[in-house]
């Protein structure tokens, strides 16, 4: 199994930036894809960005696009989420998940390992 424990979340106004982290321990961190999900207040659990076993392919949600930057770090364990330019409709949770590599790693359902998640609110 894999642990995943998220960092960074906290209030930022409209426009702002924010940077999430993500620290993996317990098996060989490149051996998955990992992804950041979101939940906002009443909607239900979505794939926001994603990124191969490698860090050679990534996939952004058409809501961020251009706005959210997933990257990884395999000799930290570590997986980022780099979110510029927030809007009050980026309030949410979010949490980073991780697959085996040999998963689709841009299928929501392929994710089978979560963190905690951390409370991320955009201020109008």
């Amino acid at each position: 199994q894999v642990q995943l424990v998220e960092s960074g979340g906290g209030l930022v106004q409209t426009g702002g930036s924010v940077r999430l982290s993500c620290a993996a321990s317990g098996r060989t961190f490149s051996d998955y894809h990992m992804a950041w999900f979101r939940q906002g207040p009443g909607k239900e659990r979505e794939l926001v960005v994603a990124i191969t076993w490698s860090g050679a392919s990534t996939y952004s949600a058409a809501s961020v696009k251009g706005r959210f930057t997933i990257s990884r770090d395999n000799a930290q364990n570590t997986v980022y989420l780099q979110m510029n330019r927030l809007i009050p409709e980026d309030t949410a949770v979010y949490y980073c998940a991780a697959t085996i590599w040999r998963k689709d790693y841009d299928s929501r359902e392929a994710y089978n390992y979560w963190g905690q998640g951390t409370q991320v609110t955009v201020s109008s």
